[in-house]
């Protein structure tokens, strides 16, 4: 079963970039919302979530901020 990845991100961000580059790589399906053109999923990103940077990755299991590959590993890994 494929996972529900989506990560907040805005443009001209390069740990967005990153993240992204390395999902496509990886063939990791995902949902990109951009939060400078979306209110609700900004405020959703620091509401509900209180992250104050991007990218923001979420997850069935968990979320997390910023480019991490031991996190993003974990994705391909089961």
């Amino acid at each position: 079963m494929a996972k529900q990845v989506t990560v907040y991100s805005k443009p001209d961000c390069m740990q967005c970039k990153f993240t992204k580059g390395w999902l496509d790589q990886n063939n990791v399906a995902y949902e990109s919302v951009d939060v400078t053109a979306d209110e609700k999923a900004l405020e959703y990103v620091k509401d509900e979530l209180g992250y104050q940077a991007v990218p923001v990755i979420v997850t069935e299991t968990e979320n997390w901020y910023g480019f991490q590959p031991d996190k993003l590993a974990k994705l391909v890994s089961d």
